[in-house]
């Protein structure tokens, strides 16, 4: 006979108390610093838009417009996270070294973006990497999260050393000590040299950026705290946007290496959104989003607007941080149901048309990256522009269950905002690094570019067409593509539970 009074299990789960707060100030304290550095860091963003200028202190370091735009970021999402780990890691009998860790890596990015001098940026690029690493097996009683630590470190230390490597070269080529000093003296630098030296750059940038091939320690890192993750997809996965905005005038003066960020960046971008489509673990579908995104970002430094990469990034690292803070409410919405679409018809696809034509227009006039119809770096990312475009609104009209005239009317204005937004940031952006030398760079067009345009156009009817239903070895393919190393995988329930 059933007792009727005993509680069920969702009595249980509702009856369970909450964690403990810790006692420690230490939580609270770096929460109030990292906030007091977004303050005093708006207060540089507001000096650096009305003066134009940046400030040098002592060789070592230099605030200029990139500077003071990274450092409100940075300590917007840093502030998020601390807030945020005030109540998820709250239990954690670690919970201070979290704190020690996050407020380090905040205070090291913002380091990084300042740094003039070549040994302080290489230091705090490697410096950046190990914390990141430290985050990611923070649950040390876990085989797998040390794994994934020990994995992530070999690459941030491959990538630190190329990075050391490329700006020896460059002080040695220049003899100068300073970021400043080595771009005045570029013209005395040899083509080999500094073909060696923006090659190693872009190499240490992709590395940073986990793009492919470079891409496993960023799905094997699932094993950080969901609020470590955040900052990792919202703030270090950028590093390489930075990086390479950075170091515009030494790699944007090769087209042989504009052309080799391009391809990486094209392909990390194709790749990482079809690896999303056989993906069913909420954390790794975000973590191949990512390389779709950073893929996107350095596609856009290829072609020489490393502006908009900076745009990019803030607004991608807005939309990641959500995503991963706010993950665990997938949990709740994964009842298994019959997802309905709606036939588009030919009044959808002519929607989708229009809509997807008038964001590339709109995209074109208000970024001014497509004055004409000649084929050339503005073109090639408006007719990206267009092609996303196209699926997002044809996708809209897909899903959505309201009325015909309701979604026709909706889809458009909603994707057109989304365009317009970018725009705006894209400016404020552009204004704020006027400063910055060639944040905007006109490419030749080589063999790399038309590849490219031929890669979107080809993956775009691969998607609209469905074939990749039908072919099996284009699902192993991705699939194999997108495992994290096995020694990272949590595989047991008893693998969960804390030591």
């Amino acid at each position: 006979m059933t007792d009727e009074s005993a509680p069920t299990s969702d009595d249980a789960v509702a009856q369970l108390s909450e964690p403990t707060p810790s006692t420690s100030l230490v939580p609270r304290a770096s929460t109030r610093t990292v906030w007091t550095l977004f303050a005093l860091s708006v207060g540089v963003l507001a000096l650096a838009a009305r003066s134009g200028a940046g400030w040098e202190f002592a060789g070592a370091l230099r605030v200029d417009g990139l500077t003071a735009v990274m450092w409100v970021v940075v300590t917007f999402f840093s502030g998020i996270v601390h807030s945020y780990s005030r109540r998820y890691m709250a239990g954690d009998r670690h919970i201070d070294r979290f704190y020690y860790r996050v407020l380090g890596f905040t205070l090291v990015v913002m380091t990084l973006t300042a740094a003039d001098h070549v040994a302080l940026f290489a230091a705090a690029w490697l410096a950046m990497g190990l914390l990141m690493a430290s985050l990611i097996g923070h649950v040390r009683e876990w085989e797998q999260a040390r794994a994934a630590s020990a994995l992530a470190r070999r690459y941030f230390l491959a990538s630190s050393g190329l990075l050391a490597a490329s700006l020896s070269l460059l002080a040695w080529a220049t003899g100068a000590t300073t970021l400043t000093g080595i771009f005045g003296a570029l013209e005395s630098v040899s083509r080999t040299v500094g073909l060696v030296a923006a090659g190693g750059i872009v190499l240490a940038a992709v590395i940073q950026s986990a793009l492919f091939p470079f891409h496993n320690w960023l799905l094997s890192s699932m094993t950080a705290p969901t609020p470590a993750s955040a900052l990792m997809h919202a703030g270090f996965v950028n590093a390489g946007g930075i990086l390479l905005t950075r170091f515009a005038p030494v790699v944007a003066d090769h087209l042989a290496v504009m052309s080799l960020v391009v391809l990486f960046g094209a392909v990390s971008a194709l790749l990482g959104q079809a690896m999303i489509l056989v993906q069913t673990d909420v954390k790794r579908k975000l973590g191949c989003s990512t390389i779709a995104q950073m893929g996107f970002m350095i596609l856009q430094c290829g072609l020489g607007f490393f502006a908009a990469a900076i745009a990019h990034l803030v607004l991608h690292g807005f939309y990641k941080a959500y995503l991963f803070l706010s993950s665990g409410a997938a949990v709740e919405q994964a009842v298994p149901r019959d997802e309905k679409q709606t036939h588009l018809g030919f009044s959808g696809v002519a929607v989708s048309l229009l809509t997807a034509v008038g964001g590339g227009v709109l995209f074109g006039v208000l970024t001014g990256k497509a004055t004409s119809l000649e084929l050339n770096s503005g073109t090639i990312l408006t007719l990206v522009v267009v092609l996303t475009t196209l699926t997002a609104a044809r996708d809209i009209l897909r899903r959505s269950t309201l009325p015909a005239s309701v979604r026709f009317v909706s889809a458009p204005l909603v994707v057109l905002t989304a365009i317009s937004g970018y725009a705006i940031a894209f400016n404020a952006v552009s204004t704020m690094l006027s400063g910055v030398p060639m944040t905007h760079v006109s490419t030749e067009m080589t063999i790399a570019h038309y590849l490219v345009v031929a890669l979107f156009v080809g993956a775009y009817l691969v998607a609209e067409l469905g074939w990749y239903h039908s072919s099996k070895r284009l699902y192993v393919t991705l699939l194999n593509l997108s495992q994290p190393d096995p020694n990272t995988v949590l595989t047991d329930k008893e693998d969960y539970n804390d030591a």
